[in-house]
């Protein structure tokens, strides 16, 4: 565990997912959920992309010059990586202002507003009609 001395945060949100990141300047573990990063995000897909915004920047290997606590909630993984991954971007840019430039041009801080739309009333999904009979 990291100590708690200078840290830098970031908040990313995607579909219903919410993830709180506290980025430390030090050597270490990158933990979600209390968790290594490795665990949590088994795939191959989702481990690309919650180092793009570090590799955008130019760190190579994460964990040799940075720990995280990441605490995330609600949606599923792909929900949840994109998440980590715009609280990522948004802790860096809190480190050092510079990377915004950087990770703007690879598109890593815009976040991504499509949520899921709601269901309205007489109708059987968000835009789904009943099927209609003429007789």
């Amino acid at each position: 565990m990291p100590s708690k001395s200078k840290f830098f945060s970031g908040t990313g949100r995607r579909k219903r997912s919410v993830a709180r990141v506290w980025l430390y300047e030090s050597k270490g573990e990158i933990m979600i959920n209390d968790v290594p990063v490795g665990e949590f995000f088994t795939g191959r897909e989702e481990t690309l992309e919650w180092v793009r915004p570090f590799h955008a920047v130019g760190v190579s290997h994460p964990q040799a010059k940075f720990s995280a606590t990441i605490k995330v909630h609600g949606g599923g993984i792909a929900g949840q990586v994109g998440a980590v991954r715009l609280g990522i971007a948004r802790a860096l840019i809190s480190y050092n202002p510079e990377f915004k430039a950087i990770l703007r041009t690879s598109g890593l801080v815009t976040r991504d507003s499509r949520e899921k739309e709601r269901k309205k009333p007489f109708l059987k999904g968000a835009r789904a009609r009943p099927q209609y009979s003429k007789r």
